[in-house]
Parts: structure tokens; C-alpha cells; sequence
């Protein structure tokens, strides 16, 4: 009788017993992104990206429950990555990592990814070389090679110049920027006249903008991080009479966002840009994707949260072939060669590289009814990263 009882005790506790992967448990993504600090509004519209899907699809995928848990990493720092990827595979048993605010955070958490077997999504770090620091990463940004060499290609071959400065900041971003323009640049049969790199955090470009008055080229390439130094670094061009409608201004879309237009103002107007999203592309999914941000956020929303956006796509739909698993091999697997329409456009996952593959839009600064915006008039369909061999 005893043993009949002790049996019985047994089974009901086995029963208790939370069974991995059954349909009752929820799916845990963890989120590392920049909360705090300087980069703290990138990790806000990721964030932003991320609730809205959410509010769109629902918080069950495949019968199971999705819960978001959110780690700051405070700023650009690997080793501060790797703790909270860490902490949320070990401690807080997350299934999935994603987030991803800058390329450190993401170099950072790409061992502990490899090593727990865990997918990892990268919402926006956009160093080339990302992706191959672990087959469990798959990127639903950009890389800035995808977006250099294109507008580099184009400024030779349709831009009307033949002659480049490029200005820089010195890190890593912007090495990928400054060597992807140069190559495209000189390969479509451009000159590169001079080039500089300049410190990430200047105040003051007065300095670099009269040693490119002082060469005179036909155009300029530009890479610089958002925040303030898109407008002072435009302030120091309109000084030294470096004006868009005299010589041709290029850069990636950082330096011509929405926030960099309200430092420049006027100073704008007439500037090339190559971007993969803007909140004023003309189609239907974009529309309506940034009349339920505005409604939600009351703002308007940038590349980082078509970022999060997608990224929690590609994770819904991965589930969903999967029946629920969370198995990081069969997860990755799911989502390679996946396609689907995003606010940007047609973006698909390239099955070789888990990188994206989407369009590379040509814009010009334009004054429409009043207010700055990057109106698009070429278009480079189905870039891939050209880094990868």
C-alpha cells in the first residue's frame, strides 16, 4: 500500500514538473539594446518596433506565449553584451537574443550564441562582418558595405562625378563605409582625390571642411553617426560655401535622417543619399506601418524600428515553422531564404550568409509643402553585402 501511495506521490510530482518545450511555456526573448545613455532613443525605436508587431500579432506564436525581457548595456561595450547575453541564457532561460543597438553589443553576445545554440537576431548592428562570428546570428538590418558600395557605384555611373573626397568617422562603421564607397567608387571608374578620417565624437569640422575646399573635388562622400554631427558637420560645409548645389554631396542615410534634417535645415536641400528605409517611402505597407507608429508612439519611425519591427517578424514566422520549437539549428534554418514585404519593401534572409537582401534607395533632400524630407528617385533592387564571397 505504502509503495502504491509513494508511487502515486511520485507521478503527481513528476506532473508538476514543467516539461521543456511544452505548449503551456512561454518563449523568452531577450532584448540587449542601449536603454540608457547616449544611444538610448536607438534602443527606444527598436523597442517601439518590437511592441507595435506585437500589438499587431498578438503575444502567442504557435500556442505559445512570447515574453520580451530587456537588458541594457548602457552603451557600445562587448564585455557588458556578453554578461547579459549570459544572464538571460543561464538565469532567465531566454530562447531567443536579439536587440542589438550597436555592432559591440552584438560581437559581444555572438559566443555566448554559438555556444547555448541559441538564434540570435540582430535588429541593427551593421558592421559587415557580424554574421560570420557565429552561424546562430541572422541580420534584419542593413550593413553599411550594402549601402556604401551601391551609392558609390551609382555616384560614379549616374551621379555625374568623377572626382571624391570622403570624410569618415574613425571607427568601425565607418572604416566599412569609407572602403566600400572607395571601391564601387573607383571600380565604376571614379578618382578618389583625398580622404580623412575624423574622430567619432567631433564637435568641429571646420578644419576637414577646408581641406576639401582646399581640393576642390566634384563631390564629397560623408559617413558620420546620427545625433549632433550631422548638423555640425554641415554647418562647417555651409562656412567654407561647400554647398549641395555647387558640389554633389553623398552619404549613407544617418546624416540626412529626420532628426539630421531639423539640425540642417536649408542646409539639406540637394543632398544624395543611399538608405534602405525612411518613414516617407510612398507605399501602402509603409503608410500604414507609420499611421500605427504615429498612433502609437507620436513619431515618426526610423530604420532602427523597422529594425525591431522586422526582426520580430522573421522570429514569429520561424516559430511558426517550427511548430513552437525553439531549437536554435531549427530556427536558423527556418530563416534562411525567407522573404516577406516590410515597410522598406521586398527583404528576404540570403540562405548562404543569413544576412539581408533588400532594396537600396536614391534619395535627394527635397523641400516638400514646407517640411525637409528624402524623396526617393532611384532605386537599387535586391542588394545584397557584397563582403560576403
Amino acid at each position: 500500500m505504502k509503495r502504491v501511495l509513494f508511487a502515486g506521490v511520485a507521478a503527481l510530482a513528476l506532473g508538476l514538473l514543467p516539461i521543456s518545450g511544452h505548449a503551456a511555456d512561454p518563449i523568452r526573448i531577450g532584448v540587449i539594446a542601449a536603454y540608457s545613455g547616449q544611444f538610448a532613443d536607438t534602443a527606444a525605436q527598436i523597442d517601439s518596433g518590437i511592441k507595435l508587431y506585437m500589438k499587431q500579432h498578438g503575444d502567442t506564436v504557435a500556442g505559445r506565449k512570447i515574453e520580451i525581457i530587456r537588458k541594457d548595456t548602457g552603451g557600445p561595450n562587448p564585455d557588458v553584451a556578453k554578461r547579459l547575453a549570459q544572464e538571460l541564457v543561464v538565469r532567465d532561460k531566454a530562447d531567443i537574443l536579439a536587440g542589438f543597438t550597436l555592432t559591440p553589443e552584438a560581437l559581444g553576445a555572438a559566443g555566448v550564441a554559438t555556444e547555448a545554440k541559441k538564434l540570435l537576431v540582430d535588429m541593427n548592428a551593421a558592421t559587415a562582418v557580424i554574421t560570420e562570428k557565429s552561424p546562430y546570428i541572422v541580420r534584419v538590418s542593413l550593413t553599411l558595405p550594402q549601402i556604401s558600395e551601391t551609392i558609390g557605384k551609382w555616384a560614379a555611373t549616374k551621379g555625374g562625378v568623377k572626382k571624391v573626397y570622403t570624410m569618415v568617422s574613425d571607427y568601425g562603421p565607418g572604416l566599412d563605409a569609407e572602403k566600400g564607397f572607395q571601391k564601387a567608387f573607383k571600380e565604376a571608374g571614379g578618382e578618389i582625390v583625398g580622404s580623412v578620417r575624423m574622430p567619432v565624437a567631433n564637435p568641429d569640422f571646420s578644419a576637414f571642411a577646408q581641406r576639401v575646399k582646399d581640393l576642390n573635388p566634384e563631390g564629397i562622400f560623408v559617413f558620420v553617426p546620427g545625433g549632433a554631427q550631422p548638423g555640425a558637420i554641415g554647418k562647417a560645409f555651409a562656412e567654407r560655401d561647400l554647398d549641395p548645389k555647387k558640389i554633389k554631396i553623398f552619404s549613407t542615410g544617418e546624416a540626412v535622417d529626420e532628426s539630421a534634417l531639423k539640425s540642417l535645415g536649408d542646409l539639406g536641400i540637394g543632398r544624395i543619399s543611399g538608405w534602405h528605409y525612411d518613414y516617407n517611402l510612398q507605399t501602402k505597407t509603409n503608410k500604414d506601418f507609420v499611421k500605427a507608429f504615429n498612433a502609437e508612439f507620436h513619431r515618426n519611425p526610423d530604420f532602427f524600428a523597422v529594425g525591431g519591427y522586422d526582426g520580430m517578424h522573421l522570429i514569429y514566422e520561424t516559430l511558426k515553422k517550427t511548430g513552437g520549437k525553439t531549437d536554435g539549428d531549427a530556427l536558423v534554418e527556418a530563416a534562411k531564404g525567407m522573404k516577406w514585404t516590410s515597410p522598406r519593401g521586398p527583404i528576404s534572409i540570403d540562405p548562404a550568409t543569413r544576412d539581408i537582401v533588400q532594396n537600396v534607395y536614391i534619395r535627394r533632400v527635397e523641400k516638400v509643402d514646407g517640411k525637409l524630407v528624402n524623396v526617393v528617385f532611384d532605386t537599387v533592387k535586391d542588394v545584397k553585402d557584397p563582403t560576403h564571397k
